[in-house]
């Protein structure tokens, strides 16, 4: 039997879940005690607020990470613009934040399930590293943000990489649950769940196999491409730009208000005569500056964090004596506003 579970978590969006669902329940009708469809959690068995005026749907189980089979996680509905509690990367890092991330890396490990996203889904598992280095689409509002997790963003409305089978757009959960029938129980299953809802899929699913094109529509951005190794960066600086350089020079304490809250970075900075050296400590993790460069009186670098997600960040910062400021920025999220001050 084909054991289809959809996650839901408190913010998701409606028809990401409920239309592979419905999907996947008349695909049953015609394969009688082959597929069973359950609505789960990473919690257990309860009500689950939509992010759709709140709507509410019964989840009936805990979600399996062993469970041979299907596991559709959806994406969150939410504001697409600012930065408060109740926008889609908040909605997405508080269900990150569950049991949920470690649940799917222990699925994606198994060799008899498939881990499907629609829309924003994609995202929740970027978020929690879980992407990295893996073809994917999402929203087309967040394709930026999907590259800056380290995800290959491929402008598709299906990508298929083995266990992995991520949706575009809201409506691509029809196209997502419709390609997953073919593939699982064969066309002609498709075929009549197309025919009952009167839908025919829209674009080709996009696979790593055959010939690659000579433009190929992969979107890599620079931000999902950081080199984090070496840590310097040799600019040729004019004697004029060294002094300049230099009031970048030491330690300093730095506060990113970001949308998930304040992020605490310590910030070492040195400038010698061809290059630029910096690291950034936040918790326990020490990260090496990438590409810093200095143009028009400002630092520019890029940092790669995991923590409170995976994600490629890019700065620019100017100081005023003893006092920095600046911006820290990921894909399409706001500019999180960047404030520091000299320690030594």
């Amino acid at each position: 039997m084909l054991t289809i579970q959809i996650v839901l978590f408190d913010g998701f969006d409606l028809l990401d879940a409920i239309a592979p669902y419905e999907v996947f329940c008349a695909a049953a009708m015609h394969v009688e005690n082959e597929l069973s469809v359950e609505l789960v959690t990473a919690e257990g068995a309860r009500s689950v607020a939509s992010g759709i005026n709140g709507l509410r749907i019964e989840a009936t189980g805990r979600l399996n990470p062993d469970r041979a089979g299907i596991i559709l996680v959806p994406g969150a509905s939410g504001d697409v613009t600012g930065d408060g509690p109740q926008s889609i990367p908040a909605i997405l890092n508080r269900a990150m934040q569950t049991e949920l991330t470690g649940l799917i890396r222990q699925a994606l490990v198994q060799k008899d399930i498939i881990v499907a996203t629609v829309c924003g889904g994609s995202m929740l598992l970027a978020m929690g590293g879980l992407l990295e280095g893996r073809p994917a689409v999402t929203n087309h509002l967040g394709m930026d943000l999907l590259g800056a997790t380290g995800a290959i963003p491929v402008w598709a409305r299906v990508v298929d990489d083995d266990n992995l089978v991520t949706g575009g757009g809201v409506t691509s959960g029809l196209d997502v649950a419709l390609y997953l029938v073919e593939r699982e129980l064969g066309p002609q299953i498709a075929h009549a769940v197309e025919q009952l809802f009167e839908y025919e899929r829209r674009g080709t699913v996009w696979r790593q196999t055959g010939m690659t094109p000579s433009t190929p529509m992969v979107s890599t951005s620079e931000e999902s491409n950081i080199e984090v190794s070496p840590a310097t960066s040799t600019l040729g600086i004019m004697p004029n730009d060294i002094t300049q350089t230099s009031a970048f020079n030491g330690d300093w304490d730095a506060t990113i208000a970001t949308p998930l809250g304040n992020m605490e970075v310590k910030l070492s900075i040195a400038v010698g005569s061809d290059k630029i050296m910096g690291t950034a400590v936040q918790g326990e993790e020490t990260i090496p500056f990438a590409n810093p460069v200095f143009i028009d009186n400002k630092l520019s670098w890029s940092l790669r964090i995991t923590k409170p997600m995976r994600l490629n960040l890019k700065f620019e910062v100017e100081v005023d004596g003893d006092r920095m400021t600046g911006i820290a920025k990921a894909g399409v999220l706001p500019s999180s506003k960047l404030t520091g001050n000299r320690v030594s």
